[in-house]
């Protein structure tokens, strides 16, 4: 318990937050499943913690995992355990995060990142206390309170059928939304001197003088899209880069990327060039591309051999050719690229009548890939707003 307490950063004094610890204290005594809802950096894991801490559990196994940093068959083995020899270099049984969890507590974080398989199998623990290991035919017992979450909206997620209804169902007793940190401006300050302490603390300092009104007004209008996070991380930095117990933080890097000298260019790993290609060849053969292609399709000769590299040449039968496409240079190349994703995304979508497993075949790209595109263009809402019409 002590352990928990010292690393138990849930300060604040905004009434959204108070109702939120306020839910937790109510909830927290009772061996029934708890959805947290909230965005990335608000302290989902803090919340899942106090509710296992303050539970008739509180001295039992509290065991966490991230459903998102493990595939299919992974985070299978590690949830249920597996059987000797199930698999090639399964020696021997080895116990899942249920069992180790024995009358205690499971965080599952991450949760809109499993599979239907998972799902399925975490669907029988919660109804019936009992599951197979990988590789067996026995049933296993367990007494588990399960605690998930996500920052994702699972009723739409359910809604579009790529989360099951009957799970959601199960687990959402009761559903915990945090507010993000913009909402809870009157806890900024108290968390960025908690948080700047602790670091003079660190750095062995002998006192904490404060911040400066610039520093103040830097933090306090700023809008903190990575939350309580993102703040701990930026006044951190601002403390020990002042480097003075005797003088107050002045100077707040919210971005510690931006440099005139940062870097313009990408490096692609093998993996990424591979699924560029893939896209690529897909995009080429799209009819949105070779629209202005059609009056010259049959004046174009045939591709003679030049002496090339392989590479070159390569690149040359991938690519779309330049010369079909109408373009008034200069152009804002990044902002072009992006548009031109952004439809060829919609229309798969539209094709595949908004189903994104389906998209995601079209696109040649795995359903998380296509998730993250998604999210990169806020074309969720859009998409489940069409589906929903």
């Amino acid at each position: 318990m002590s352990r928990y307490r010292q690393q138990d950063n849930l300060l604040g004094q905004a009434n959204s937050f108070l109702e939120v610890l306020e839910q937790i204290s109510q909830i927290a005594p009772l061996d029934k499943p708890v959805l947290v809802i909230g965005e990335r950096g608000t302290g989902k894991e803090l919340i899942a913690a106090r509710l296992h801490f303050l539970s008739k559990r509180w001295d039992q196994n509290y065991v966490k995992l991230n459903c998102a940093a493990l595939n299919e068959s992974l985070l299978e083995s590690e949830l249920f355990g597996y059987e000797a020899g199930a698999f090639t270099g399964a020696a021997k049984r080895r116990e899942g995060r249920f069992e180790v969890a024995h009358n205690g507590t499971l965080f599952l974080d991450e949760l809109a990142n499993t599979s239907g398989l998972i799902q399925e199998k975490l669907l029988r623990v919660v109804e019936y206390g009992e599951f197979e290991r990988v590789g067996g035919s026995k049933s296993v017992k367990t007494d588990v309170r399960l605690i998930a979450a996500t920052n994702e909206d699972l009723p739409a997620l359910a809604d579009a059928g790529e989360f099951r209804a009957d799970l959601l169902d199960r687990l959402a007793f009761d559903v915990i939304t945090i507010p993000p940190l913009r909402e809870r401006r009157e806890d900024i300050m108290m968390l960025a001197e908690n948080f700047a302490i602790n670091m003079a603390r660190e750095l062995e300092m002998e006192l904490f003088s404060g911040f400066t009104e610039k520093a103040k007004r830097t933090l306090l209008e700023y809008e903190w899209p990575g939350n309580i996070r993102e703040l701990k991380n930026v006044v951190e930095r601002a403390v020990y880069r002042t480097n003075n117990p005797h003088l107050p933080v002045h100077e707040i890097v919210l971005d510690p990327f931006e440099s005139a000298f940062r870097p313009k260019n990408r490096m692609r790993t093998q993996d990424r060039v591979s699924t560029l290609n893939k896209a690529s060849t897909h995009n080429a053969a799209n009819n949105t591309v070779n629209n202005a292609a059609n009056d010259t399709a049959n004046s174009e000769t045939p591709p003679q051999n030049t002496g090339n590299s392989a590479d070159e040449q390569s690149f040359q039968q991938l690519s779309p050719k330049v010369d079909s496409i109408a373009v008034d240079y200069p152009i804002d190349l990044k902002e072009r690229s992006q548009r031109f994703e952004i439809d060829i995304i919609k229309q798969a979508l539209s094709d595949s009548q908004f189903n994104q497993k389906k998209t995601a075949e079209k696109l040649s790209l795995t359903y998380h890939q296509l998730r993250g595109y998604l999210k990169k263009y806020n074309l969720l809402d859009s998409s489940a707003q069409d589906l929903e019409a």
